[in-house]
């Protein structure tokens, strides 16, 4: 039996119970650590779970920033330098990445707090997760706000990025299986990804084939 929730009950729901219930309604989503520093070398680390791929010519990936009503350093950061990485969290550091998620005082770094190495490459200004199996650096483009929920979409141009060559596939495809990709529900809930399918480009009357 399904249970009916209306526009007006949920507002009505506990704090906790509704936070929870619509995080966990959109399904899996993407988990990563994003990396920052600021004009005086303050380095700064937080998980985030919000990402859109926006196109792939330019390349741009945008993530949701949460209401800077508090302090935000990941934001302050990224509009006072103009760069930050994104770094794919693996399945066996998922304790150490939630732990970033924790409000730390601006001096502190995330990345020694929580038991995690920064790692700089090709000159680029931000910091980078050592280890990460998948590494992006990008450059801000713009930030979009958004009324109705008081957050910004950050747009950011990918500069480069670091993957493991086995991990991809002959026709550029990224196996996020077998770069240990892990994703999150929810606000605190982490998965292990396993490919099921991948299939050929759908068109109209004609039987897609499964692609290995």
């Amino acid at each position: 039996m399904q249970k009916h929730f209306t526009k007006e009950g949920i507002a009505e729901l506990e704090t906790l119970y509704r936070r929870n219930l619509m995080n966990t309604l959109i399904g899996f989503k993407n988990a990563n650590l994003i990396g920052t520093k600021d004009s005086k070398g303050q380095t700064n680390l937080a998980v985030f779970n919000s990402f859109v791929h926006l196109g792939a010519n330019p390349p741009h990936i945008a993530f949701v920033m949460r209401p800077t009503t508090v302090e935000r350093h990941t934001y302050d950061n990224i509009r006072e330098t103009g760069f930050y990485t994104i770094n794919h969290i693996q399945t066996d550091i998922v304790k150490q990445a939630h732990q970033t998620s924790a409000k730390y005082p601006k001096e502190v770094s995330e990345f020694e707090a929580c038991g995690l190495e920064e790692e700089y490459k090709n000159h680029f200004f931000a910091p980078y997760l050592k280890g990460a199996n998948i590494q992006i650096g990008l450059k801000f483009v713009e930030e979009i706000y958004i009324k109705t929920n008081d957050v910004y979409l950050m747009v950011g141009e990918v500069q480069e990025f670091y993957i493991q060559e086995d991990c991809i596939r002959s026709d550029g495809f990224i196996d996020l299986a077998k770069a240990q990709t892990a994703v999150i529900s929810g606000l605190d809930a982490y998965y292990e990804a396993t490919e099921i399918a991948r299939y050929s480009y759908a068109r109209p009357n004609q039987e897609i084939q499964s692609i290995f």
